[in-house]
């Protein structure tokens, strides 16, 4: 019997082996370094060529999920280049390892989309990990090209990938947005790094366009801009753990610009932390627009230093055409701020600055304690044309019932 054990052991452990060797060739068949397609990773030479070969071979995979690694240690220069798909198998993983950077010169984007650097789009089932950093080299932009309606392109581009996961990297001075989502639902963004000047113009660290069901959580954001901006058409959002500033806050919108109809809803922001930044909770959009912001929360905020903690304007940039005001029709209703803590530096700590028509409805704030950053002085709330219910809220809210 002893014997027969003992055989039966010895197969195991030889049947065991040997899986374990198959599951580590069929790991490296799927799996696609750029090295081995010619990139030199040496932050110079332009590995674009070698990055694109290897895309190619990683969406033609039609027998299981491939990857296109990136190896660690090494830095990719990049020009901008798009990844394609739809691929043939319903999953496909880019592992960043390694760190890409932008070119240094603006002319990279001669006769290309100066939109955009890298681009993902219609793939279906991404997954991008691996610790990396993509840096933007958001520097001869900046300097470059200084006005806010010069063109300037998103670091992370993600058009049309629906299941998206991305996690672990780092994300480092793009020219404008440092990840941009439009079109793409069911979305997980999470322990992402993203870092920018505080002066850096237009420099959002996450932007979200026309897609539902979108869990960000925890990351740190630190920019010249919004933290998180969620966009027309988007709807369905969770965003928990987060710590913004430098920046200027998680926002909805703006919408309504130039007259158009833009909706935002069902957005959930939870235990956040605003440190330093210009703007905490906001919520902007243009006089002039149509459609609305609806159903949203922020509960368990901590502020610290922070400029303007809750700011709802409907007359956003409009400071520049006061001969010319309109009334604004974006709808802004079923707003909650519920335990919302913290310190404001700025006198005015809540702005309720809602349109001369219907305003602001259903705006409901339960336990918001906002006190000044420096000692002995004290903050305030403006209200203008906001209506719903204040309940253990300091400072108080004049236009909502106590």
């Amino acid at each position: 019997m002893e014997v027969l054990i003992a055989i039966f052991f010895v197969l195991y452990l030889v049947s065991h082996c040997s899986c374990s060797r198959i599951r580590e060739a069929a790991i490296n068949l799927y799996t696609f370094n750029v090295m081995d397609y010619g990139a030199i990773g040496d932050g110079l030479t332009d590995d674009s060529q070698a990055f694109l070969k290897a895309w190619s071979m990683v969406c033609a995979m039609k027998n299981g999920a491939a990857t296109l690694k990136v190896p660690p240690g090494k830095t990719f220069m990049l020009k901008p280049l798009q990844f394609s798909g739809p691929c043939s198998f319903s999953s496909v993983h880019f592992q960043l390892e390694g760190d890409v950077v932008a070119p240094k010169s603006t002319e990279a984007w001669k006769g290309q989309d100066s939109s955009k650097w890298i681009d993902f789009s219609n793939v279906d089932g991404l997954i991008i990990d691996g610790g990396g950093q993509i840096d933007g080299s958001g520097s001869v932009w900046w300097n470059s090209c200084k006005v806010k309606s010069c063109s300037r392109p998103t670091a992370l581009s993600i058009q049309n990938c629906n299941n998206l996961q991305l996690t672990g990297t780092r994300h480092l001075n793009s020219a404008r947005n440092h990840i941009s989502i439009n079109n793409s639902n069911h979305t997980h963004i999470f322990n992402v790094t993203i870092t920018a000047p505080q002066d850096s113009p237009n420099t959002d660290g996450i932007d979200v366009s026309q897609s539902s069901y979108i869990l960000i959580q925890r990351s740190t954001i630190a920019t010249g801009d919004d933290c998180i901006a969620m966009k027309s058409g988007t709807s369905y959002v969770n965003i928990t753990g987060i710590t913004c500033g430098p920046g200027h806050g998680i926002s909805v919108g703006s919408l309504g610009k130039k007259g158009t109809c833009q909706t935002v809803e069902h957005v959930h922001v939870n235990n956040c932390n605003f440190k330093g930044a210009d703007n905490g909770m906001r919520i902007k959009t243009w006089p002039g627009g149509c459609g609305y912001a609806r159903n949203i929360k922020f509960e368990h905020i901590l502020l610290t230093n922070t400029k303007n903690p809750i700011i709802i304007d409907q007359d956003y940039e409009n400071v520049q055409n006061e001969d010319k005001k309109q009334t604004s029709e974006v709808q802004i209703s079923g707003v909650t701020y519920r335990c919302v803590n913290g310190t404001s530096n700025s006198e005015t700590a809540i702005i309720l600055n809602c349109g001369a028509g219907a305003g602001c409805t259903d705006i409901f704030m339960d336990v918001v304690n906002i006190t000044s950053t420096s000692s002995g002085s004290n903050v305030h709330a403006s209200c203008n044309n906001a209506h719903g219910v204040a309940a253990s809220t300091s400072p108080p809210v004049s236009c909502l019932s106590q």
